[in-house]
Order: structure tokens, then sequence, then C-alpha cells
């Protein structure tokens, strides 16, 4: 057999191998979420819930105090940085009284939603306390660019 005959199938082979792991990390990174498709919201979507709904979500943001301090979503509460275990016993701490039923949205909007410390440990924690009407809010960039700069309602500073 000849050099020539088995080289263009090994590099056919390997060049599919490469395209396909763009793919395979995907996969990996979405099945790390810890919240089903039912359980996020998107910006467009969840500005309007906040301005038609009779009983609007009760808003966390769960990034760090500098950002929130910055910008935030109207009504959004602070109470730890959800990324930090100090902030998730200040999560936890603020949770225990609510009721497992309350309709709350989780959110951090630091950097792109798949690189996010904190969005991920916050809605775990808040799920394994028994909250059943949680949801995360996914800003796919950052805060930034999916909500302020579309437009849609928030607050400077505390």
């Amino acid at each position: 057999m000849s050099y020539r005959r088995i080289v263009p199938p090994l590099v056919t082979v390997g060049l599919v191998m490469v395209a396909l792991i763009p793919f395979s990390l995907l996969r990996a990174q979405s099945s790390t979420d810890p919240w089903s498709a039912s359980q996020t919201t998107y910006a467009t979507e969840f500005a309007k819930e906040l301005t038609t709904s009779k009983s609007p979500a009760t808003v966390l943001f769960v990034g760090f105090s500098r950002l929130y301090t910055a910008a935030h979503i109207k009504g959004a509460q602070f109470h730890g940085t959800g990324g930090k275990p100090e902030g998730i016993e200040e999560i936890k701490k603020w949770a225990g009284p609510l009721p497992r039923s309350t309709n709350l949205v989780i959110y951090c909007g630091c950097c792109p939603m798949d690189h996010c410390p904190n969005v991920r440990p916050a809605f775990s924690v808040l799920h394994e306390m028994g909250f059943t009407n949680l949801r995360v809010l996914i800003l796919p960039t950052s805060f930034a660019v999916d909500w302020a700069e579309k437009g849609l309602p928030y607050d400077k500073g505390q």
C-alpha cells in the first residue's frame, strides 16, 4: 500500500474529528446547566412579564456587588454573590423564610452565560432548598448587551 493512498483518508478523518469538537463541547456545556429549558426566561419576555404581571417575580441578582451597584433590573435585590461561599450563605439566609412557591428569577450578566461563575451555584442551592417556581434569566452575552443596550428597564446604583 502506498503512502499516497493512506494519507488522504487519515486527513479526512482527522478533519471530521476536529470539526466535531465544538459541537461536543457545546453539548457538554449545556449538560452542565442545572436547569431545564422550562426553568429559563429571556430578556424581552421577562421585561414584558415584569410590567404586565399582577404578581411579578421576585428578582435576585447573584453577580458581583459592584455590578449590582452600577446597574440592575428594576426591583432586583442583591443578597450575595453566587460564586462565593459567603455569598451562597447570604443567599440561603435571605431565601430561608420565603415560601418555596415564590416566583423567583435569578440572573447575573457579568460575562457570557457559558462562563458565568455565579448563576449555576446560586440556582443549584435555591433548587436544593426546594424552590419550585425558580427560573434563570438567560443573558447570553452580558447584562449590558442583553438588557441595558436593548432599552429594557434598569436602575443605576442601590
